[in-house]
């Protein structure tokens, strides 16, 4: 009868440690050692592990692992719309960074819907996660995420900060940019500047209506509602409101667009008297510089947004222990055509 290593690796039966031990010629508990990094090991040792590890094609058993550490070597990313070119540059920055530390991701999306990011948020702690990262739901408010903090799940918030600074947070500088680029529409000749946004409720959008706001007042422009008009993005949700402001008695000659569903929604649905305004998002977009002008953007950065949320929370993971930090990421204005355009008029 072949010994245990052989019949293994002659693929009846999975190998495990024991058979690992068998081939390298060590014990189960050096095996152990080498699988889960302990540096007192003579490299001798590890490279009879490595190669036995590697003839058997052994793989450690996470259910078991984890019933032993009650952790898994996994970390979630709880993000409010999947589909949204933001949240996909940053999910791939925080999926790069959990690979560097040899950890897997989970990503849910809560769809804007509250009651949904509570599900799964509490169904990520139950399963006993390193820790999450999360962008939190309109308001911010929702207790939940105090809650399991005193569970010791550790938690970063990205995109929005953390509700009573509870938590890590990585967010941009929204009001800032949002301040540097209308100022730039102003000093292209612009006094009538229509603010288009999502949802007005949202942090990030409350943030960029202000930077609009202050570049307003910087340059003595009265402030008018009327030209600020905030929506869930989608088909005419914007180009009919920005219609009816050029039908009145002074139209705006520029458009500041809030994000860049808003600069979707508006690019696609362009009417012949809106070609000639000039326009700005905050939020670059994959094509923005293949269109006739190119639309000039204020670009923040998913990707860095993504990689120091994911940096924090190993960091915490790894036991530090110092106050909640919030990481201010600056934002860039990008011209490239569309918002470099003098008033019509």
């Amino acid at each position: 009868m072949p010994p245990e290593s052989d019949r293994a690796a002659s693929g009846r039966g999975q190998p495990t440690m024991k058979h690992v031990a068998a081939r390298a010629g060590v014990g189960i508990t050096t095996v152990s050692r080498v699988v889960n990094g302990d540096p007192h090991v003579s490299e001798a040792t590890i490279e009879a592990v490595r190669r036995a590890i590697d003839e058997l094609g052994y793989r450690r058993n996470e259910s078991a692992r984890q019933f032993r550490t009650g952790t898994t070597e996994t970390v979630g990313l709880v993000i409010e719309d999947v589909t949204d070119p933001f949240f996909s540059q940053l999910t791939q920055s925080v999926e790069d960074v959990a690979r560097s530390r040899g950890s897997m991701l989970l990503v849910a999306s809560y769809r804007r819907e509250r009651e949904l990011a509570r599900q799964i948020i509490h169904s990520l702690s139950a399963r006993q996660l390193q820790g999450i990262i999360v962008t939190p739901t309109e308001g911010g408010d929702d207790p939940i995420y105090e809650k399991e903090l005193r569970t010791g799940l550790r938690m970063v918030f990205v995109d929005r900060p953390a509700p009573g600074d509870i938590a890590d947070a990585v967010i941009t500088d929204n009001r800032s940019g949002s301040r540097t680029g209308v100022a730039h529409l102003i000093a292209h000749g612009h006094r009538r500047i229509a603010c288009l946004s999502d949802r007005g409720d949202l942090y990030t959008s409350r943030e960029r209506i202000a930077g609009y706001r202050d570049a307003l007042a910087a340059a003595g422009i009265r402030f008018d509602p009327s030209l600020v008009h905030s929506a869930l993005p989608g088909p005419a949700s914007h180009a009919p409101v920005v219609s009816r402001m050029l039908a009145g008695d002074d139209p705006p000659t520029a458009l500041f667009t809030c994000n860049n569903r808003t600069s979707t929604s508006i690019l696609s649905e362009l009417t012949p008297a809106m070609r000639g305004l000039a326009m700005l998002g905050f939020d670059d977009l994959e094509l923005a510089a293949s269109l006739s002008p190119g639309l000039s953007v204020i670009s923040q950065n998913p990707s860095t947004m993504g990689r120091v949320a994911t940096e924090q929370l190993f960091e915490r993971i790894d036991g530090y222990d110092g106050p909640s930090r919030t990481t201010m990421l600056a934002a860039q204005l990008i011209p490239r055509g569309s918002g470099e355009r003098a008033p019509a008029r």
